[in-house]
Formats: C-alpha cells, sequence, structure tokens
C-alpha cells in the first residue's frame, strides 16, 4: 500500500525510523509497509508495562539528520534526552504555562467528510463525533449508532503520525473566522512547498463550503408547517437554506462531482453567504436577533445532545475529504489561540480549539476516513488530549502519538471482527499512571493498591484537651452550612426521600410501640412510641451534626425495658419512674462524654467492625421481614384438611366458653351480661372475641374462623413489593423512556411501588391486614399516667442513686449504636463534603433521651439500615454524561430538610389514619426486605462470600486478588463468618433485634 503522504524523500517520510515506541526492536522496510495488513486497536485498554529500552539507529546518514532536526525546538528550549515516550509525555504535562490558553478543557470532536449529494455541488457532512465514545451516522443516514469503543486501525495511526510529521501544524494561531485561518492555512502550506499556488483557490473553496450536520434534517423535520410556509419569503434572500435540510449522507469513497461552481462560490465569498455560515459570534457584542441566538434555536441546535456537553467544552473539527485538483494529499493540524465559536462548524455552539484537514485526490476516501477516525480518538484519550493542549511544538505532538502508540493493545485480525462494535465499559480505569512518572522501586505502582479509609484523617476526631472542645469545633464546622442545608434541599429527589423514609419509618415505629406495649402492659404503647420518634427526630434534624442519620427503635432498648418492667413488677417498684432516673442518667453520662471527646475513640473503629456491624444489622432487617410474613401465618391460618365435596358442611360459629375464668366473668359482669343471656351464635367475630367466646365447627382456627387466601396474598403482595421496587429503583439505567423520566420514576420507586400495591390491593378485596395508626393523641394508659413523668414518684429515694448502675450499661449501649451508624455514614465512600459532628450529634441524643424519658416515652437513637437507605436515596450522579458514559457518583445531597419533614409527618400521622389505615402490612414488609438487601450492596463481606463457589476464570478484577493468594482470602473469610453467624445466632435465639 502506498504511502498518502510524501515530501522529499518519499522512503524518509514514510519510514521515520526511530521515533515511534513500536519500532523500537525492528526497521521496517517499505516494503513491509505496503503490505501491511491492517490489524484493529482497543484505544481504552492501557499497557501494564512500558518498555525502557532505546532503540539504536542503523543505517543511513540522513536518519541521524533527522533525529537530530526533531530534537531541535521552535522556541529554543533544550530538549532532554528521555528513555521512552511515556517520560518525555511526562515531561511535557509535568511544564506549567503563565497563561490559560493551555490548561486543557473538555473536548467535542466532531468528523466531517467532503462530499457531493445527488451530483450537486460539495459539502462537508458529518459523520461521526465524540464526546467520550465514538458515535457514526448510520448508513441510512437517519440516525446516530450506540456510542461504542472506538476500534482502529493500526496502519492509519502510523499514517497519521507521518501526517503530522510531515504535513503543517500550526500552535497557538490567532484567527477571528473560518475564512482568516483557510488563509493562513493555505500560506503556510505555499511556504512550506506542500501546496501549489495554482490550486490555492480551489483549496479555499473546499475550506469554506457550507456544513451540513446530522441534527439538521431530524430536526427541520419538527418545525410547524405555518412557520415553513412563514419562511417561504426568506429562501430568495438565501439561497443555501434549502441545503442544509436536504440530502442523505454520502458515502466517504464519493465519486468525483463539480468542484468549481465558480458563482456560488463567488457569492459566498463576496456576499456574505460563506461568511455567515462561518463567521466568528462574539457574545459579547451581538444582540437579539443575534447570530448566537440563531444558532442556538431548538431547530438548529439538539439541545438533548447539547445537554451531555460539559460547560467550558471546547471543539476540535476534523475535515477530511477526496477532490480531484490534487495530486498528493495535504494536511494541517492547527491549534486556535484563543478558541473561537465558529458558527456552523459545529453541530453545537462550542468553540472550536483544534481543526485537523486533510485534502487529497479521489481513490483513498477509506484510508482518509480511517487517518480523521484516528486523530478523532486520538483527542478524546485522556493523555493526549492534555499534549495537543500543551504542546510547544510538532515534536511534542508526535511524542504524544509514540505514547498512545505504546499503551494501545493489539486484536489479530483472525481472532476478531472489526466490524462488532465494543459495548461502553461500565468503569474506566484511570490514567493518571500513564501521566506521573513511577518510582524506580515501583512505589508508585504499589501506591494504587486501595488501603482502608482511616477515620482519623478528619479533623473532627482530633482530641483537644478541652473541656466540650470537640463540641464547639462541631458547631463552628457545620455553622457555616446551615442556609445551604436548606437550599440544597430544593429538588424532587428530596421529595421522594421523604415520601421513601416515611413509609419506611412508619410500621417499625409502630410495631415497636406495640411490642413495647406488651412488654409494659400499657405503660408504653403506640402513641408514645409515634409522638417520641416525631419529636426526636425534629430535633435531631435540625440540631445534629449528621442530619442525614435517621434515628429509630432497636432491639436491645426493647430488650432492657422488658428487662426493667420486670425487675419493678418483682419488687413493687414504679416502673416510670425508675425509668425516668434510669434515663436521666445516661443523658448525663453522655454529657460527660461529650464534654471529655470521647468520641474521638471511634477512630479506633475498624472497617472490619463496620462491615460486620453493617452486615449484621442489615440481615437482621431481612430476617425480620420474613419472620413478620412468616407471623401472618399464624393469624390467618391455612385448612390444610379441606374436602371439596364437603364444603358446604363447613361451619364456624361463636360460643360459650367451657370454663369461664374469673376474669372472664368480670368482663360479664362490667357489661351487666351473664353467660345466659348472651346469644353466642348470633354474635360476629369481634363481639365474640370481646365476650371471650370459643369458635366451633369445622371452619375455625385456634384464633377464629379461616380466612381464605390472605395469606397466600399476603405472599404475593410481599414479594411483589420487593421485585417492584428493587425493578423501578434500577429504571434509571433501563432503555425506555427519556432521561428525565427514568430518574424521577427512579427517585420515586418505593413511593411508586407502594401506590401501586395499596391500589392492587384495594381493587382485588382480599383482607389483608392493614397498618393500625392510633387515631388520638393521649397516653394509653391515661388513666394512671400523664405526659410528665416524677424520677421519684412513689419509690424510695435511694433509687435515684442506684439508677446510675443500669444507666452506665444503657449508656455504652447508645454509644456504641450511634457511633458506629455515624461512622457509616461518614464514609469516605459517600463523598460527604459539608463535614461530620459525632460530638454534636451526641449531645442531641442525650439532651432528647432526657426529654423522653421525663416525658415517658421511647428512646431513640440511629437506625443503621434507614440511614443508610436515607443516604442511598440522596445520591448525586453527573447529569452531564457523554454518550455511553456511565453517570458518575458525585456525592450526597446532604441537607436538613428531608429528615425534618419525615418525622414532622410521622407526627401529622395521628391525623391521617383514614388515609394509612388502607396499607397493607405485607407491602411495608416487602419495603422492609428491599432496604436490608439494598444495603448490602457496597458491604465487601457479600462481594467476597462470593468467592468461595466462583472458578478463578469468572472472579471480578478485584485489586486485591491480584496481590493476595486466594487461600489467604477464603481463610479470612471463614473467621469473618464464624464470628458473624456466631453473633447472628445470639441475637435472634434471645430476640435482641426488634425493627
Amino acid at each position: 500500500m502506498r504511502p498518502l503522504l510524501t515530501s522529499g524523500n518519499d522512503e524518509e517520510a514514510v519510514l521515520d525510523q526511530g521515533k515511534t515506541s513500536s519500532t523500537l526492536h525492528t526497521n521496517f522496510e517499505k516494503e513491509e509497509l505496503e503490505s501491511h495488513r491492517a490489524v484493529y486497536v482497543g484505544v481504552h485498554v492501557p499497557l501494564g508495562r512500558q518498555s525502557r529500552r532505546r532503540h539504536r539507529h542503523r543505517g543511513h546518514r540522513h536518519h541521524r539528520k533527522r533525529r537530530e532536526r526533531s530534537e531541535e525546538r521552535e522556541d529554543g528550549r533544550d530538549s532532554p534526552s528521555y528513555d521512552t515516550p511515556s517520560q518525555r509525555v511526562q515531561f511535557i504535562l509535568g511544564t506549567e504555562d503563565d497563561d490559560e490558553e493551555h490548561i486543557p478543557h473538555d473536548l467535542f470532536t466532531e468528523l466531517d467528510e467532503l462530499s457531493c449529494r445527488d451530483g450537486h455541488e460539495q459539502e462537508w457532512r458529518e459523520t461521526a463525533r465524540w464526546l467520550k465514545f465514538e458515535e457514526d451516522v448510520e448508513d441510512g443516514g437517519e440516525r446516530w449508532s450506540k456510542p461504542y469503543v472506538a476500534t482502529l486501525s493500526l496502519h492509519s495511526l502510523f499514517e497519521l503520525r507521518s501526517c503530522i510529521l510531515n504535513g503543517t501544524v500550526l500552535l497557538d494561531m490567532r484567527a477571528s473566522s473560518i475564512d482568516e485561518i483557510a488563509d493562513m492555512v493555505i500560506d503556510s502550506m505555499l511556504a512550506s512547498g506542500q501546496l501549489d499556488e495554482g490550486v490555492r483557490q480551489k483549496v479555499r473553496e473546499a475550506m469554506l463550503k457550507r456544513h451540513h450536520h446530522q441534527n439538521e434534517k431530524k430536526l427541520s423535520n419538527r418545525i410547524p408547517l405555518v412557520r415553513s410556509f412563514a419562511d417561504i419569503g426568506k429562501k430568495h434572500s438565501d439561497p443555501h437554506l434549502l441545503e442544509r435540510n436536504a440530502g442523505l449522507l454520502a458515502s466517504p469513497q464519493s465519486a468525483p462531482c463539480n468542484l468549481d461552481n465558480s458563482k456560488s462560490s463567488e457569492s459566498r465569498m463576496n456576499g456574505g453567504g460563506g461568511s455567515r455560515e462561518n463567521s466568528t459570534v462574539d457574545f459579547s457584542k451581538v444582540t437579539p436577533p443575534s447570530l448566537v441566538q440563531l444558532y442556538i434555536l431548538p431547530h438548529s441546535v439538539d439541545m438533548n445532545f447539547m445537554k451531555k456537553i460539559p460547560p467550558g467544552a471546547e471543539a476540535s473539527n476534523v475535515l477530511v475529504g477526496e477532490v480531484d485538483f490534487l495530486e498528493r494529499p495535504i494536511i494541517a493540524f492547527i491549534r486556535l489561540s484563543p478558541a473561537v465559536l465558529l458558527s456552523g462548524l459545529t453541530e453545537v455552539p462550542v468553540p472550536t480549539r483544534f481543526l485537523f484537514l486533510m485534502l487529497g485526490p479521489f481513490g483513498k476516501g477509506g484510508q482518509y476516513h480511517e487517518i480523521g477516525r484516528s486523530i478523532a480518538t486520538l483527542m478524546t484519550d485522556e493523555v493526549f488530549h492534555d499534549v495537543a493542549y500543551k504542546a510547544k511544538d510538532r515534536v511534542d505532538l508526535l511524542s504524544g502519538i509514540d505514547e498512545f502508540l505504546d499503551q494501545v493493545t493489539v486484536l489479530p485480525p483472525g481472532e476478531w471482527d472489526p466490524t462488532i462494535r465494543i459495548e461502553p465499559p461500565k468503569s474506566v480505569p484511570s490514567q493518571e499512571k500513564r501521566k506521573t512518572p513511577s518510582l524506580a522501586n515501583g512505589s508508585a505502582h504499589n501506591a494504587d493498591l486501595t488501603k482502608e479509609e482511616e477515620h482519623q484523617a478528619g479533623p473532627e476526631l482530633q482530641r483537644t484537651g478541652r473541656m466540650f472542645g470537640g463540641l464547639v469545633k462541631d458547631v463552628r464546622r457545620k455553622l457555616p452550612f446551615l442556609w445551604s442545608d436548606i437550599r440544597d434541599a430544593v429538588s424532587l429527589q428530596c421529595l421522594a426521600s421523604v415520601l421513601f423514609l416515611y413509609c419506611a419509618c412508619m410500621s417499625p415505629v409502630i410495631t415497636f410501640g406495640g411490642l413495647l406495649g406488651e412488654a409494659t402492659k400499657g405503660n408504653i404503647s403506640a402513641i408514645e412510641s409515634l409522638f417520641g420518634a416525631s419529636l426526636t427526630g425534629v430535633a435531631y434534624s435540625v440540631f445534629a451534626g449528621q442530619p442525614l442519620t435517621i434515628l429509630g427503635s432497636t432491639g436491645p432498648v426493647l430488650v432492657f425495658e422488658k428487662i426493667l418492667f420486670k425487675f419493678c413488677s418483682d419488687y413493687g417498684l414504679s416502673y416510670l419512674s425508675l425509668r425516668t432516673s434510669i434515663g436521666l442518667w445516661t443523658a448525663f453520662l453522655c454529657l460527660v462524654l461529650v464534654a471529655t471527646d470521647a468520641s474521638s475513640l471511634v477512630c479506633y473503629i475498624t472497617r472490619f467492625t463496620e462491615e460486620a456491624f453493617a452486615a449484621l444489622i442489615c440481615i437482621i432487617f431481612i430476617y425480620e421481614a420474613l419472620e413478620k410474613l412468616f407471623d401472618l401465618g399464624e393469624h390467618y391460618p391455612i385448612n390444610m384438611n379441606n374436602n371439596l365435596d364437603n364444603l358446604t358442611f363447613y361451619t364456624c360459629q361463636c360460643a360459650q366458653p367451657t370454663n369461664a375464668s374469673a376474669e372472664v366473668q368480670k368482663i360479664w359482669s362490667e357489661r351487666n351480661l351473664s353467660a345466659e343471656s348472651i346469644p353466642w351464635s348470633q354474635l360476629d367475630v369481634k363481639e365474640c372475641k370481646g365476650l371471650q367466646g370459643e369458635f366451633v365447627g369445622s371452619a375455625c382456627s385456634h384464633g377464629g374462623p379461616f380466612i381464605p387466601d390472605v395469606l397466600f396474598w399476603s405472599i404475593i403482595l410481599f414479594f411483589t413489593t420487593f421485585f417492584l421496587s428493587a425493578f423501578l429503583k434500577q429504571f434509571k439505567t433501563k432503555r425506555y423512556f427519556p432521561t428525565k423520566v427514568r430518574s424521577t420514576i427512579s427517585d420515586f420507586a418505593i413511593f411508586l411501588t407502594i401506590m401501586i400495591m395499596v391500589l392492587i390491593d384495594y381493587l382485588v378485596g382480599v383482607p389483608s391486614p392493614k397498618l393500625n395508626v392510633p387515631d388520638r393523641f393521649e397516653p394509653t394508659s391515661k388513666a394512671t399516667r400523664g405526659w410528665l413523668i416524677s424520677p421519684l414518684g412513689s419509690n424510695p429515694w435511694w433509687t435515684l442513686l442506684a439508677a446510675a448502675v443500669p444507666a452506665l450499661l444503657c449508656t455504652i449501649l447508645i454509644f456504641m449504636d450511634q457511633q458506629i451508624t455515624a461512622v457509616i455514614i461518614n464514609r469516605k465512600e459517600n463523598r460527604l463534603k459539608k463535614g461530620c459532628g459525632y460530638h454534636l450529634d451526641l449531645l442531641v441524643v442525650a439532651v432528647m433521651l432526657g426529654v423522653c424519658s421525663l416525658m415517658g416515652l421511647p428512646w431513640f437513637v440511629a437506625a443503621t439500615v434507614l440511614s443508610i437507605s436515607h443516604v442511598n436515596s440522596l445520591k448525586l450522579e453527573s447529569g452531564c454524561a457523554a454518550p455511553g458514559e456511565q453517570p458518575k457518583f458525585l456525592g450526597i445531597r446532604e441537607q436538613r430538610v428531608t429528615g425534618f419533614m419525615i418525622f414532622i409527618l410521622m407526627g401529622c400521622s395521628v391525623f391521617m389514619t383514614s388515609a394509612l389505615k388502607f396499607i397493607p402490612m405485607p407491602v411495608l414488609y416487602g419495603v422492609f426486605l428491599y432496604m436490608g438487601v439494598s444495603s448490602l450492596k457496597g458491604i465487601q463481606l457479600f462481594d467476597r462470600i462470593k468467592l468461595f463457589g466462583m472458578p478463578a476464570k469468572h472472579q471480578p478484577d478485584l485489586i486485591y486478588l491480584r496481590y493476595v493468594p486466594l487461600w489467604k482470602v477464603h481463610i479470612s473469610m471463614q473467621l469473618y463468618l464464624y464470628i458473624f453467624i456466631s453473633f447472628f445466632y445470639k441475637l435472634v435465639r434471645h430476640m435482641f433485634l426488634y425493627f
């Protein structure tokens, strides 16, 4: 295959020995290059190791002369000698420029090819574009392809290098229009002998031809008919208006057509038609109606694609084409300084920084196209992109290409089909290793090993040595963010989080209150639990250092309440008064911990402890959700001995109890009833249970009549809620509907799931168990207690002092629950920017614990699973993602409003019983299951458990598997699992946690 570009000695220009790292060990001859087969290269896979051997030149003297000339810098800089292209590139990227013109920006690259439409005038037609991955105009010319990883011909990369070496390179050109750029490029080509004077005008006309973009025809079809008629009169003043919206894309290898068109060319040059298409737009000077407004009208610019371009991005235009007046290709690489907005040159209104021009004779359109794709792909490469911005001369650009060739991976042509488009990867490896030099001992490479994040790195966990020193620092740290904590909540995502967490928090609070009412015989029940959760949660959301933490009821508190009530019953003490004393002592001890900066001990909580605690809570959350579903089988049992032939004989009636106890007879006497006066067979289920009657008959269970289908329907509701929640939450990554719709559905996934399941349950009509919310705001046992409890009451005076002993145990329990959950929320993986406040969090919890004790309300502390779910619901992802690129995780929407609104709504639930009574309990259990499963994501424990049954060849490419033997990983995980299962067994066995 004959090389495309020659200058002077053909052999010298093509072979270019000694410049490319891939030819360090072999001298290619002309015949070898001509018979070179196209091999495709995967661009985004960096090579792990670089060669450090220097190439020794052999052969002719002109090789040495060219090497000496290439090392002479045009700006007079000394050229340091480096062994590899990587080192040369690292030197280039390490230079600092005083001006801002060489600061790299994000690039949008567009490939335009010169083609003619139906034998008419040639024009530049857009055939491909790059933001990060390549998108091609499909053969039909009607749509863009899916983004894919560019695969390049190795030969086209060598040809591109030869083009940069022998073509025209103009860096930091100062031009204000495409006309000036064309004149300066042509003058440079004439001066270097690359172009003949006789074709100057034709080259200029080719460069100034109008540009037709893919979105123009598609968007023009959306213009209303009335508008099209209104614009008819304007077509006489713009003879090229029809051309912008007509025709399909011609093949890259188009047939020769008329290039002169002197009349149209002259009209564009003299009459302003061309300058209007390719003129510079100065935003500071134009006024409406201006070219800027015309450019950014919806019918001119694809605004959906414009949203994907990062702010401050610049354009790189690649122009390749075939003409009939050239005998050999001409090439130019231009970098503008500053970037110039050339309207009509690109499909989006971004300033142009780079231009690559290649015009050549007919017959090699395919090669021109591949060279254009090569330079466009190079401009999307992170390293070459920076080199192009900072290059001082041609040699720097060549070094960038050489370094790129060092990093690519070659795929053999017989083992890969180049027509297959490679899907973009979910995550692209960092290219920082290519930019920074590695040390001789390899420490830079080993630094890439991920280490466990240490919590003591932050200033919030350092001891101050002063009373309340840590608390003062927390207040000073969080106070400047007070207004932003409110302003940042203005988002639909926060509304979705409020609705989701409200439903998720309601059920465990009410369930906990019911269990507490059974354990304390009504002293503290559901209404106290609801009021306490609302009061504590609102105060914590307003004053805490980390408002993303959600407070809730925990199992250890329930166990403590059971033990304390039994102790008071056995020794004749007032339960509420002794509980108040213990609560006040616990609050005091927590304040002592705040004063002494005891929260700094959190730095000793390792990742092992965090993950063990989080995994334990998640598993128990899942266990409790399933257990509550199984408990429904006891309340709604299945009649296992049905005989379909005897269904008409199945009955269940209420009957008088055989042996009525004294308590039952007391209930009758209070209602002025006797066993003989009660019409037992005519009572309904509720009346029969109220009078302590017995159910008899073949259709009765121990708790009443068999209710058909309730258990099976509850199971359907439970698992449907779980799977539908997971599906809708992942809807953001689906292919259906626009991005905004998918994002909104994903944010409101849990709320939508609950609404859908409530509607289905209402339409089906099966009497599934519903959420039971108290409908009156008053103490459960208003005859024996009020809203204020005395610490002493009827108890002896020494109980005030003795309460300090159990308070010490409660303090340890509260401190560990609160701080471990806070550590999990404040992980560096969450990228929190407003800091944390361990001391301030503990202070708020301590104060509210004392308030709840005085009011006879349950104690609340940080709930791990609810807090993790809250954080997950507020994750922020980049909205400006290139086509094919996965959205990047930006952090968490840190604010105080969601927690505040969740607990305000919880306090108002007493007045919303008419709506809340339609929510089935199995639906809430399904939400619990989803929260437990979703919270397991990101816990390394379960990632390592998956390795047990996975062959080595199918294991993920985890960094620790590269350096740690697999048997060591399995041994550590067996120890991990043994400890984990032991704790889980003990907690479940003793009913230690209730949610």
